[in-house]
Formats: structure tokens, C-alpha cells, sequence
């Protein structure tokens, strides 16, 4: 077996499944133009050698490390310059990952460790960035003139040991902010998550709470909404006893969690609060009594619910400080939560004055993904509303505008979870299953995914799993704004289910939390006619007409499913009490 020491340099399109989808016929002959009239010979230049292609990514390796650092940063400006013709969301964009290692050679190609060190740094990597790892750097620092920053000791996947990584600014990609700065078209605040004390006197349950601590810093990175200050810096403070305003400005976070665990024998209470640094007001508390039959099964259980509930915590208490802003004084995070707000309102009204927001936001940030993946599920909720005519027009807008999030930022699981809403609206239900399953593994705690999993499980016929999914989805967030829509889904899965008790049970509790929409009330009105709940039934669709008048009119053919015998199933108990026309 041969060995050999080399700089490994993996690279790969930001976006790619996306460009492809958008135009590939147009993606794959830009590719292979720019990588066989600059990027061939720019590694060649440099004494390096393509060991391989691989749809979009490409593995390079150099018996220099300085030769490579120089190369990729030619490589992301030389890219960025060929790119600015075309339009922003179809820009070919990489990230590049660098690393110094031990690698075995066979034949042609090179596999181990060093390899995969190269690969999971490039997935670090922002779009137009280089990350490098820390013999990288020894062997580059004083030879390359480049502003380098020090992002700590890393966790890399399916590597034993942290891995010291350093990211390089470039015209492209340019260096992260500071620890919660931001720039004036993203002013995102940041948050830190401090050591949860032990509060046990034990000693040995040290690594119980230090290990919470870091599962909730990983779980709330997952989240793109709001910064997340690495686990390096934070745990500086750890057993000092310093104010929250200072640990804040010396962080740059405007959010601190904290915690403390208390174990006694086997029970363990985990409590955590959210505490906003400037005014040292809470935002949010709670706590957790468990009994400590699997250590680890508690640990997740209790970081899934706290990083599920968090951030939509955050982004409600956010918008609760943008209201006071005068209205000449809007950046694009403002603009964005406003929408947000008229987004959860779930109306035809709401949806429209969400839209004129999102859009404000993207005009003054037109790299803002969020912004762009709320767009366009704005724009299919006006179908799901009834609000348009023109449905088509409509589904083109949300499909424009969900690619262009998606190829924004490819790691975003909202954006995949917009992209599959407007498949669901296409009749692809197959693909918007896909995409709200791509939104779940990319993040686990988000709710919505979790229930939009369900939701498609259940309408391709997958009701059982569909059921198990959304029932987790409601228990990830019970806080969530628009939690009675996927009620009167998993209403709506119970019936064809053939358990119309359970499914009424979930619908009232739909309209109990939102019996100002008319959707709620049709739907407990099926399920009641289901029971054979006559007067119910009717008194129920009386309050949907009174809301609405022509919603059960056009409601007579609903058809969510594929399966014909499904739908005629869903509403054949109105239709046998003669209570739709």
C-alpha cells in the first residue's frame, strides 16, 4: 500500500441540484466551459492534479500546501469575476476545502483521512469560501498573503479527533463577521448558549452538562435565522461568575441561554432560560423533570425540544423589537420579520402584505434566502386560500422564487421546505415529499418539516407513518403559530385512518386555537359527520359559511388525495347526512 503526504483540495458547486433544475442543459455547459477554460488550467499552473470529477466537486491534490491555498484563492475570484453576468440565484459558486495529510494511493486515486478532512471542510466553507485545517495553515502562514480567521478546534463528521480549522477571506466569499456583527443588509442578531452549571455536586456529572450545552449549540446552528456563537468562545466563561451584558459584548450576542442541571439519584431536572443581554429580561424558561433510564435518550430529548422551540421563540421576540423602528428605518431583517408576522396570520390579506415584505426585504438583500423561501410559499398559500385566479402565474412566482433559495443557499432547510410546498401545489407530490425530507435531515428540530413529512407521508398513502411523523412534528414545537393546520391534517389522516374519534379530537382543538378560519370548521365538521354527529356537523358548517360564504361550495369535490375511494371516503359522512351539495 503506498502513502503519500499531499494537500488535499476538495471543491463543489453551492446549489447545484437546484442549478440543474432550473436550466440544465444551460448549468452543465457553463460548468464545463469554466472548468476547461480556467479551472484546468489554473491547477495545472500550480503544480496540481485532478484526481477526480464528480458531477459538480472536484479533488485536486498538490505537493504543495502553499501552491494550493494560492490556487484556490485565484480559483473562487477568478470564478466570481467570470460569473457576474448572470443573474444572482444562477451564479456558479463553489466551496473549497484544504487540508495536509496522510492519504493511500491506489492507482490513480487517493482515499483516507486527508481526503476526508479535505471534504468536510469544504462543506464548512461559505458559498465562495475556503476553509483550511490547522497543518494547512502551519505550513501556508508567512508564505500566502491572505487575512485568515481562527474558527476554533471543529467537530468534523466521521473524524475521531477536532479538527483546528481556519477560514480565508476572499473577494468572493469574504471573511464571517465577528462574533454577532453583521452587515447593515443582514443584522441578524446573535446568540450563545453558556455552560449549563451542574448543579448535582457531583463532579462526574460534569460531562452530563457540558454535553447538553454542546448538543444545543450544534442543534440551534442547524437554524439559519439567527447566528450562533461557536462552542469555543462560549465556554470560555464556564465556572466564571460574569454578568450577561458583559459576556454579551464580549461575545457580540444579543441572546444568552443558560441552564443548570440537577441530578438526584435518577431523576434529573434540566431547567434553561433565554435572556435577552441588553435589558437582562427573560424571554424564555422551562424546565424538565426526567428519570435517567437512558442518559442519552435524555440528553437528545431534552436538546430536540429546547432547540425546536427556541429560534421561533427568538424570531416572534424580534419582531416584537421591530415594531417600534420608525418606518424610514427598516433593514432587510426588519422587512422579514414583519412578513413573518402577516405570514402566520393565514389569510388573503395576511399572505398579500407578507409578500409585499418578503419582497422588500429581498430588494434591499438580494441574497437573503430566507427571505426569498418565504416568498415563495407566499405565493402557493394564495392558492391554498383561494386568493388568485390566476393559479398558474401564481406557482411560477413561488417556483422562481423557492429555486432562487434554494440555490442560495443549498444547505437551507427552509428553503427546501419552500420548494416542496410549491411541488405539493404542482401535483408533484412525490417531489414536495422529497424536498420537506431534505428540510427534516438538514434540520431535525424543525417542526414544520417534521409536519410537512407527515402531511405528504399520508397523502401518498403512507397514513400510518404519515400519523407517527406529525404527532412528532406537534410535540417538537407546541408553541407554533400555525400548529392547528396540522391538526386538521392529522384530522384529516385519522379519518382515512378509520379512527373519526381521534380525528375529531384534533380538529376541535384546530378550532379552538384558530375559529376565525373557515377551514378549521369544515374540517371538524367532517369529522363529526363521520360520528354521525349530525346537528354538530351542521352548526359546524354554518360557522364555516357565516365566515365564508362560498368556502363549502367549493369545497363539494376536495380531493387531496390521488386515490379516488380516499376522497370519496373523506366526505361521504356529509354526503350520506345530506350536508354538502
Amino acid at each position: 500500500m503506498e502513502r503519500r503526504l499531499v494537500a488535499v483540495l476538495a471543491a463543489d458547486v453551492v446549489g447545484y441540484t437546484a442549478l440543474m433544475g432550473a436550466d440544465e442543459a444551460g448549468t452543465l455547459a457553463r460548468l464545463t466551459s469554466l472548468r476547461e477554460g480556467f479551472l484546468e488550467p489554473l491547477i495545472d499552473e500550480h503544480h496540481g492534479r485532478i484526481v477526480k470529477l464528480m458531477g459538480d466537486g472536484l479533488l485536486v491534490e498538490f505537493a504543495s500546501v502553499v501552491d494550493a491555498v494560492a490556487c484556490a484563492m485565484l480559483w473562487q475570484d477568478g470564478v466570481a469575476e467570470r460569473e457576474t453576468e448572470a443573474e444572482e440565484f444562477r451564479r456558479l459558486r463553489f466551496r473549497i476545502g484544504i487540508n495536509l495529510g496522510d492519504v493511500i494511493v491506489e492507482g490513480g486515486d487517493i482515499h483516507g483521512e486527508g481526503v476526508n478532512v479535505a471534504a468536510r471542510l469544504e462543506a464548512m466553507a461559505e458559498p465562495g469560501g475556503i476553509c483550511i485545517s490547522g497543518d494547512a495553515f502551519r505550513q501556508m502562514r508567512g508564505r500566502v498573503e491572505a487575512t485568515v480567521e481562527d474558527l476554533g478546534e471543529c467537530d468534523l463528521k466521521n473524524v475521531a479527533e477536532p479538527i483546528r480549522v481556519y477560514r480565508i477571506a476572499t473577494a468572493a466569499g469574504g471573511a464571517a463577521p465577528a462574533a454577532g456583527e453583521a452587515s447593515d443588509a443582514w443584522p441578524k442578531p446573535a446568540i450563545a448558549v453558556l455552560p449549563f452549571a451542574n448543579m448535582s455536586g457531583d463532579p462526574e456529572q460534569e460531562y452530563f452538562s457540558d454535553g447538553i450545552t454542546e448538543d444545543i449549540i450544534t442543534a440551534l446552528s442547524h437554524w439559519r435565522s439567527f447566528p450562533v456563537i461557536a462552542r469555543n468562545s462560549s465556554f470560555s466563561y464556564k465556572g466564571l461568575n460574569v454578568r450577561v451584558q458583559k459576556i454579551a459584548q464580549e461575545l457580540g450576542a444579543r441572546y444568552l441561554l443558560e441552564g443548570s442541571v440537577r441530578k438526584a439519584g435518577a431523576q434529573v431536572r434540566i431547567t434553561a432560560q433565554l435572556i435577552d443581554a441588553k435589558s437582562g429580561h427573560h424571554v424564555w424558561a422551562e424546565h424538565y423533570d426526567r428519570q435517567l433510564e437512558d442518559i442519552f435518550e435524555v440528553q437528545d430529548e431534552i436538546t430536540n425540544r429546547i432547540a425546536a422551540v427556541i429560534m421561533p421563540e427568538l424570531e416572534h421576540f424580534e419582531h416584537r423589537r421591530s415594531r417600534a423602528k420608525p418606518t424610514h428605518d427598516l433593514s432587510a431583517w426588519d422587512y422579514y420579520l414583519k412578513g413573518l408576522d402577516a405570514f402566520y396570520n393565514e389569510t388573503c390579506e395576511g399572505t398579500a402584505e407578507a409578500i409585499a415584505m418578503f419582497e422588500a426585504a429581498t430588494n434591499l438583500d438580494p441574497a437573503y434566502c430566507d427571505a426569498w423561501a418565504r416568498l415563495g410559499w407566499c405565493h402557493v398559500r394564495l392558492i391554498m386560500f383561494d386568493c388568485v385566479e390566476d393559479r398558474q402565474a401564481s406557482l411560477a412566482r413561488g417556483l422562481d422564487a423557492a429555486r432562487k433559495a434554494v440555490a442560495l443557499d443549498d444547505s437551507s432547510a427552509l428553503a427546501h421546505m419552500s420548494l416542496g410546498a410549491v411541488h405539493i401545489w404542482t401535483e408533484e407530490t412525490d417531489l414536495g415529499l422529497a424536498e420537506a425530507q431534505i428540510a427534516l435531515q438538514l434540520n431535525p428540530n424543525f417542526a414544520h418539516a417534521a409536519m410537512a413529512v407527515g402531511n405528504r407521508l399520508d397523502l401518498v398513502g403512507r397514513g400510518a407513518e404519515g400519523i407517527q411523523q406529525m404527532e412528532r412534528g406537534l410535540a417538537l414545537n407546541p408553541r407554533d403559530p400555525v400548529r392547528w393546520r396540522y391538526m386538521a391534517y392529522l384530522a384529516r389522516a385519522y379519518i382515512s385512518h378509520g379512527e373519526p374519534q381521534i380525528a375529531a379530537d384534533w380538529a376541535r382543538q384546530a378550532v379552538f386555537l384558530r375559529p376565525d378560519l373557515p377551514e378549521a370548521q369544515f374540517r371538524y365538521a367532517i369529522c363529526l359527520a363521520h360520528l354521525d354527529r349530525v346537528e354538530d356537523a351542521r352548526a359546524a358548517l354554518e360557522r364555516c359559511s357565516a365566515l365564508d360564504p362560498d368556502f363549502v361550495a367549493r369545497k363539494a369535490n376536495w380531493r387531496p388525495y390521488a386515490d379516488d375511494d380516499r376522497n370519496r371516503h373523506l366526505l361521504s359522512g356529509l354526503r350520506r347526512h345530506g350536508l354538502l351539495p
